[in-house]
């Protein structure tokens, strides 16, 4: 295992280290100390590796994430997995605002809360808050799936296209175009599978689904004046 302490070594520096692992992945677990706070730890990683951030981090940590597990054991700045393609990126404490935004794939586990915007403009992504989230989650979220063990605020799924969202707790208000919709098994088998791999004490039939009314996918001429 490669131990790094950022009290000594450059961010940038660690970062080439973790990603010159995509062309030769010869050290496959890495631990990272003393991350105080830092932005853009450990991002546009490619490679099967494991690493782990014994702290909280600033802002696009695991950023761009390919093929990697990065796992942080305190609390992650804003947008956090961003553009997330693959692997798996794990929070241990909570999430500032925008957590997996315009992911791709992979999976996002939070153990805390989100804050605002998480998940926003999803592309595949699958997400897992195990506390609350905030509003606007989930805005112009185009496929994956956001599943939250607590509550949700405003606007939830504002915009939305086809990502699907599941709620256990309450929902404050849900956003232009987002609906309540039918829980099919399929649904439930998908539920069961996320809540399992995010380590979620929680039974898929104590969620509800969201998603999108389909209302806005057509321009409609005699509401020209509202476009």
């Amino acid at each position: 295992m490669q131990v790094i302490d950022l009290g000594q070594t450059p961010l940038r520096e660690l970062n080439s280290a973790l990603q010159a692992q995509a062309k030769t992945t010869n050290q496959t677990a890495w631990t990272i100390e003393n991350p105080k706070g830092a932005h853009a730890i450990a991002v546009g990683l490619d490679a099967p590796i494991e690493v782990t951030v014994k702290g909280s981090t600033g802002y696009y940590c695991a950023g761009m994430n390919k093929q990697a597990t990065v796992h942080v054991t305190g609390s992650a700045g804003p947008g956090v997995a961003e553009n997330m393609m693959s692997g798996t990126v794990i929070i241990e404490g909570d999430a500032s605002q925008y957590a997996g935004a315009t992911g791709q794939g992979g999976l996002l586990v939070i153990k805390g809360n989100a804050a605002s915007r998480c998940g926003i403009s999803m592309k595949g992504i699958d997400i897992v808050v195990h506390g609350n989230i905030g509003h606007m989650s989930a805005f112009m979220g185009q496929s994956g799936n956001l599943v939250v063990l607590g509550d949700a605020g405003d606007a939830l799924g504002d915009s939305c296209y086809e990502v699907r969202m599941f709620v256990r707790g309450s929902v404050k208000s849900l956003g232009s175009d987002c609906v309540e919709k039918e829980m099919r098994p399929e649904h439930l088998e998908i539920l069961k599978d996320l809540l399992a791999k995010s380590g979620a004490d929680a039974k898929p039939e104590e969620f509800k689904r969201y998603g999108s009314a389909r209302n806005l996918y057509h321009f409609h001429v005699d509401h020209a004046s509202a476009y």
